[in-house]
């Protein structure tokens, strides 16, 4: 019994030191809205360059510069039930890449989450380019998402008035990746097709995909689906250089259908003219073919090819950065410096 009345009173001294704690931490109540843009203004006025320049919201209903009022609505459903689809382009030497074919992959990404944009392809692709010029930025990326909007915090969007649209241009510097890097085999589970072949906000089995591989120290992960066939990385395609010379690139059945990774095959047969690769292909590629592989790359929107070197601790190839894979490298970053008209959209800067 006297053991028993100890423990008790333990607790209970426990109970009211934390009852102690919790009266003396005193939150602070904002009076005015005024006094709390003053004090986001102090946060953003410490930041030595600003990360983001300009913002569009469709709940302001227009281009935000100041970084204080950069806010979305806490019952946005995207907030608080990942209900929105997103999507990115880049700005490089004040040239949008690629925006058209982002901007349709958005809106099917957007149908496939049933979310409806308040704008047609035109004057979502007008905001965005005026965007751009706002923000004054001549390289960096634009990232924009479609959400189900804010209206309550239910589960279902019947209580929401309308969609949002909301996008932000990112200072980003970014240059061709010519440094190879090592990956995992991610022991996270991957998406299901349906969700894995939109682009939408639920983004947490990439993030631990992510993390699990740097606790590793490796730059990312690759993806294995359960049939035992190379699905993706957690925010990039992946492609294969095998030991005959073909470039060979997951299908996209199950995984997000890359812009990079589509404009990647129409611009590697320039190679299979000039003799470099012998052929270009979608398929199907177990693990152990692809760690087979003659050469190993990433492709992403900024990069546009990450070469990778080593799988599992073990080298892919010779263990070095890949000739072919460099030789699509120049080819993409090219289309990307001074592609044609269809692929890049002069920012009309002021």
């Amino acid at each position: 019994m006297a053991a028993s009345n100890s423990s008790y009173d333990q607790t209970s001294a426990a109970i009211a030191t934390a009852t102690k704690n919790v009266e003396d931490f005193k939150v602070h109540v904002f009076s005015s809205s005024e006094e709390l843009l003053e004090k986001l203004h102090e946060k953003w006025n410490s930041v030595k360059q600003q990360p983001y320049p300009a913002m569009y919201s469709s709940i302001f209903g227009g281009i935000i510069l100041d970084p204080a009022m950069m806010v979305i609505p806490m019952d946005d459903h995207m907030v608080h039930r990942g209900h929105g689809v997103f999507d990115t382009a880049i700005i490089l030497d004040g040239y949008l890449y690629e925006l058209d074919v982002h901007l349709n992959r958005f809106l099917r990404s957007a149908s496939k989450a049933r979310v409806a944009s308040p704008f047609t392809f035109s004057e979502l692709k007008s905001i965005l380019i005026q965007l751009a010029a706002a923000s004054k930025m001549r390289k960096g990326t634009l990232r924009y998402w479609l959400s189900a909007g804010p209206g309550d915090f239910l589960l279902s969007p019947a209580g929401c008035p309308t969609s949002a649209f909301y996008a932000v241009v990112i200072d980003e510097d970014f240059s061709q990746c010519k440094e190879g890097v090592k990956v995992i085999t991610s022991a996270i589970p991957m998406k299901s097709p349906l969700f894995a072949t939109m682009k939408n906000v639920n983004y947490l089995p990439n993030v631990l995909s992510k993390m699990e591989a740097e606790d590793k120290g490796a730059f990312a992960s690759i993806w294995v689906d359960e049939e035992g066939y190379i699905a993706e990385g957690p925010n990039v395609n992946v492609a294969f250089i095998t030991a005959e010379k073909e470039l060979i690139l997951p299908s996209f059945d199950k995984i997000l259908s890359g812009c990079t990774a589509m404009r990647l095959l129409q611009l590697a047969p320039k190679l299979v003219e000039q003799g470099r690769l012998r052929s270009v292909k979608t398929t199907d590629i177990t693990i152990e073919d692809a760690k087979k592989a003659a050469e190993m790359m990433y492709v992403g929107s900024t990069l546009p090819l990450l070469p990778i070197i080593m799988w599992d601790e073990k080298p892919i190839g010779n263990g070095e950065v890949g000739e072919l894979t460099m030789a699509l490298s120049d080819v993409l970053w090219e289309d990307m410096e001074a592609g044609p008209e269809t692929q890049r959209i002069p920012v009309p800067y002021v």
